[in-house]
């Protein structure tokens, strides 16, 4: 499929910024904030969301798309034939919800995902969605 062609040259391109980290300094000064930070969540499994979340921050991604209208996003929508996104687009959507939710999926998954049934089904049944 092209879009599996697609992914990694979009990947190459895409810069990530590592993640926050408590400083040291802040740390030494101030030791309730060290014991908040090591007390976070290390997963967002103990706070599943529920599928309405899911389904209301999926419509809310594909709505940001540049190129969709939308007034034709439903929970519904094919991404070709309703949403008239093209493979390159489709990749762009799911690195997109894959951003939203924080999870990577893999690109034989992520090839599967042409519609926002599965994209909702996929990250609502992902254990690491948040």
């Amino acid at each position: 499929m092209a879009a599996a062609a697609l992914r990694p040259a979009i990947l190459r391109r895409i810069r990530l910024s590592p993640a926050p980290s408590l400083p040291l300094a802040a740390a030494a000064s101030q030791p309730h904030a060290l014991a908040r930070w090591l007390a976070r969540p290390m997963s967002s499994h103990d706070a599943h969301l529920s599928r309405e979340e899911v389904v209301d921050r999926v419509l809310d991604v594909l709505k940001s798309h540049p190129k969709v209208d939308p007034s034709k996003v439903t929970p519904e929508a094919h991404f070709e034939k309703d949403l008239g996104l093209d493979s390159l687009d489709t990749v762009e959507v799911v690195m997109a919800i894959e951003e939203e939710f924080k999870l990577e999926i893999p690109d034989r998954e992520a090839d599967n995902i042409d519609s926002l049934p599965l994209a909702i089904e996929y990250v609502a049944n992902h254990p690491m969605a948040g």
